[in-house]
């Protein structure tokens, strides 16, 4: 009978492991809108369902780092659901307080920009599986607003 039950849990597990999972890319980081306290940016993820029913997503976690500090960091609870059998591009809203921008003058100074590494992880609630993370990394430079855009840009002020 334990010959049974571990044949059935081995099938059970090689199963599980090639259940087909969402697949997630960052396209994009950008400047989102400036308000008196902070400036958010955004965080473009584009994920694929490839279920042929809707997907909800729990949770967005996120770290937003530059020079090796952490800047800010969070979690986007319940964004949705991913469209079945489709591509979804979740937006992540990333605010940074400006006393944060003042401790990154040196970077800022060089060339008006951040440097960063973007963290993500991205939770889903698969049935029978539970619940399974997608974590996700990418670098690169997010510009940083200028008098101008703050005072005509198309930015809204809170």
């Amino acid at each position: 009978m334990s010959q049974l039950v571990d044949k059935a849990k081995n099938f059970l597990a090689e199963k599980v492991a090639n259940v087909k999972k969402p697949e997630a890319s960052v396209t994009d980081v950008d400047l989102g809108s400036i308000h008196r306290d902070r400036i958010e940016y955004k965080a473009k993820v584009s994920v694929t369902n490839p279920y042929s029913q809707p997907l909800p997503v729990c949770e967005v976690s996120y770290t937003l780092k530059s020079d090796g500090r952490v800047i800010v960091s969070g979690n986007m609870p319940d964004p949705g659901s991913l469209k079945a059998s489709d591509t979804t591009v979740l937006t992540v809203p990333l605010n940074v307080p400006h006393s944060i921008l003042v401790s990154l003058v040196k970077d800022v100074s060089r060339d008006w920009d951040i440097d960063y590494e973007l963290e993500l992880g991205l939770t889903f609630d698969l049935p029978i599986v539970g619940d399974i993370t997608i974590p996700l990394s990418t670098k690169g430079e997010i510009k940083l607003p200028t008098l101008s855009d703050c005072f005509f840009g198309s930015s809204k002020e809170e």
